[in-house]
């Protein structure tokens, strides 16, 4: 029972609107599956099911981005992108300066982004060194840290 409410969880959010857990268990109930609040919680929470702003301007459940990362993944360039103030290239090591206190956070989001050829990185407060395996790829990494901003 737990399989089918869960694929008609998903059915159901995929064709509407959902915007409470309430009008949920109404849907279900319209497909001939009663349910609890407490159980379309748990299935909500297991399907990890989010929130997000629909084309209307309110909010609706929704199924994440198939990977995950990718979500993740563009907060972490919107804090690198909001850090960031100046960065050069020095053979194969980039120099990213960002502002006071944030070169932490930009770095995090560098090392989450999987870079290939990132072979380490190191972060103070303002300024975060990042050592490439050869100058080509400090170049290319320049290149789209560029276009990133």
């Amino acid at each position: 029972m737990k399989k089918l409410r869960q694929q008609k969880i998903l059915e159901i959010i995929s064709q509407h609107e959902i915007e409470t857990q309430n009008q949920l268990i109404d849907a279900l109930r319209e497909n001939g599956i009663n349910s609890t609040q407490a159980t379309v919680s748990r299935d909500i929470r297991e399907l990890r099911l989010v929130k997000e702003l629909s084309t209307g301007g309110k909010y609706k459940y929704s199924v994440p981005s198939a990977s995950g990362v990718l979500d993740y993944g563009d907060k972490l360039i919107t804090i690198f992108r909001e850090s960031v103030k100046s960065f050069e290239c020095a053979q194969n090591i980039v120099v990213i300066k960002t502002y006071p206190g944030l070169a932490n956070a930009a770095c995090a989001a560098i090392d989450s982004m999987e870079i290939r050829f990132l072979v380490g990185s190191l972060a103070g407060d303002d300024t975060i060194f990042l050592a490439m395996t050869d100058n080509a790829a400090a170049e290319a990494f320049r290149k789209d840290i560029e276009s990133m901003l």
